[in-house]
């Protein structure tokens, strides 16, 4: 496996087409706009300099690393690698489309990864014609600091995928945690009341946000739910939460809280917006 292609030049897409260059692989960066590509490139080109100022990454190593990454707005063009790792918009539909599309252009080796936090493998997996080379490689914001990968295996995934898809990551300096394809994963789902919980103490005025937080990193956690929503997007949290939700028939310990969607409705979506239930310089 010498060369990845990265679907969807977003926060989690970038991160992954960072930490893969680093590893020495040759990355292609797709996504719909030129424009979006370049802002991306820019930033993961930052991103790596600052390793670089803090003793983190050699000079050399960078270097190769930004010389390694290409982009396209063809996903014909991207499908012709090694490993293609999805990394769009979290909507099963849209997942699917751009897997159909990829899957009639890549040679047939290649090994398709969906980065979902909560969508269903095998039903992503049932766009493609090689559901034993596809499954789950999600990883967790910032990809490129975050060391946990889950790889989720559908019911058709073979041993050799999985394993070929380990020693990528391992390559990458990351653990992989192997899961079933249940609805959130492991991390996922066991994330669900640290925010929903969160969520109903907000509810009910017992505290605002800004204690909430301090509390839970006085217990321990290196940051509180809020702080930690707004570095994901409050957009994608909702998203996730609806997901869960919905896996499990609408079971009341998953259901979204009305605060996120009044959030998410009002365009307050956290880092990536600079308002959140924090404000950020943009």
């Amino acid at each position: 496996m010498n060369t990845v292609s990265v679907i969807g030049a977003g926060t989690m897409g970038a991160g992954i087409a960072q930490v893969s260059a680093l590893a020495g692989y040759s990355v292609l960066l797709y996504d719909v706009a030129d424009e979006v590509l370049a802002q991306s490139l820019d930033g993961i080109r930052t991103s790596i300099e600052k390793g670089v100022a803090r003793g983190k990454t050699e000079p050399t190593v960078a270097e190769a690393a930004k010389q390694a990454i290409q982009t396209t707005t063809s996903l014909e063009t991207a499908a012709q690698a090694d490993l293609i790792i999805e990394a769009a918009p979290e909507k099963l539909a849209l997942k699917r489309e751009i897997f159909a599309t990829l899957d009639a252009a890549a040679p047939a080796h290649a090994i398709f990864g969906s980065n979902t936090s909560s969508l269903s493998i095998n039903a992503l997996a049932g766009a493609v014609n090689r559901a034993d080379r596809f499954l789950g490689v999600h990883f967790f914001n910032p990809a490129h600091i975050m060391k946990l990968v889950e790889l989720i295996r559908g019911d058709f995934t073979s041993d050799e995928t999985v394993t070929a898809v380990q020693e990528y990551i391992a390559k990458l300096g990351k653990t992989a945690v192997l899961c079933k394809d249940t609805p959130a994963f492991i991390v996922n789902r066991v994330a669900r009341p640290f925010y929903g919980e969160a969520f109903r103490l907000l509810g009910e005025n017992a505290a605002d946000p800004a204690t909430i937080d301090k509390l839970m990193r006085s217990i321990g956690f290196r940051m509180g739910p809020f702080e930690l929503i707004d570095l994901i997007g409050c957009d994608v949290n909702l998203s996730v939460t609806q997901s869960v939700y919905d896996a499990y028939f609408q079971e009341p310990k998953y259901r979204p809280h009305p605060i996120q969607k009044r959030m998410v409705e009002s365009g307050r979506l956290g880092r990536k917006t600079g308002h959140g239930f924090y404000e950020y310089e943009t």
